[in-house]
């Protein structure tokens, strides 16, 4: 039997926290997943069983912080899931850890490699606690106090780049530094921290998820057009990119998967 919830923060987090999700599954075979950049880093809480990375053949740490990455990972589930998910907002990643994210990039941290005494202990409540609900509120009042020891000076820069990546299609490195009022180089610095990857990276990132958001409105879009409202150059740039992202042709893609944008959903 498989269970699956998502739930929202309290309102004081939901700047920083998109929702968690906490996923329970007793099936004995196994399962595999191919999972995609979604432009949000996460806190993963396994109280289960580990899932199987195939592509580095090696089981998920037990608690970990999953940095942005460019690229797909499959999963294969190895007995009993009970996991619980906290989806950071993009940029929140440097206010809730108190480490600059681009320290986790392209990589799967456990929390007890972080030499973090509160979250180490944060981990352990979890994993000792059977009530997931109340597992969230552990994991909202650790957030909480973070939250209010956080000087946050260059958090208003951030949501100004924010509002422009999440309303334009086309974007691009020099209009993201003026709306932070940074030169280049600043602004490359600031959002590597505060989001985890540098502005390029990220870009391409939400590109890929804004095609899979009109994809999911309407899957008979023609790709030229997908292309063009998505910015990227044309359509055989978009493919390349689904090809990196995906593992998967557009038309591929839409054979073995229904389309949908963690991303821009949330929005």
């Amino acid at each position: 039997m498989q269970s699956f919830q998502i739930i929202k923060p309290v309102p004081v987090l939901a700047p920083y926290i998109r929702h968690y999700w906490i996923l329970q599954d007793d099936a004995v075979s196994s399962v595999s997943e191919r999972t995609m950049p979604i432009g949000c880093m996460q806190l993963i809480f396994h109280k289960g069983k580990q899932l199987f990375l195939q592509n580095e053949s090696r089981l998920q740490p037990q608690s970990f912080v999953c940095g942005q990455s460019v690229g797909f990972s499959d999963v294969l589930s190895t007995g009993r899931i009970e996991m619980i998910t906290v989806v950071l907002q993009p940029y929140a990643a440097k206010v809730l850890l108190h480490m600059p994210g681009n320290l986790f990039h392209g990589q799967n941290v456990a929390i007890d490699e972080m030499e973090d005494m509160e979250f180490s202990d944060l981990s352990k409540q979890v994993a000792d606690t059977p009530d997931n609900l109340t597992c969230i509120r552990l994991i909202e009042q650790f957030f909480l106090h973070r939250l209010y020891t956080f000087s946050g000076y260059n958090l208003k820069r951030m949501s100004a780049v924010f509002h422009e990546i999440n309303h334009r299609s086309q974007i691009n490195i020099s209009l993201l530094s003026d709306a932070a009022c940074l030169s280049s180089k600043q602004f490359g610095r600031v959002f590597a921290d505060y989001v985890g990857t540098t502005p390029k990276e990220f870009i391409r990132i939400v590109r890929m998820q804004r095609a899979l958001f009109l994809l999911q409105q309407d899957a008979g879009i023609p790709f030229a057009q997908v292309a063009y409202e998505c910015g990227f150059s044309d359509q055989s740039h978009m493919i390349k990119e689904f090809k990196i992202f995906s593992g998967y042709t557009p038309a591929e893609y839409l054979s073995v998967c229904a389309p949908y944008s963690d991303y821009f959903s949330e929005l």
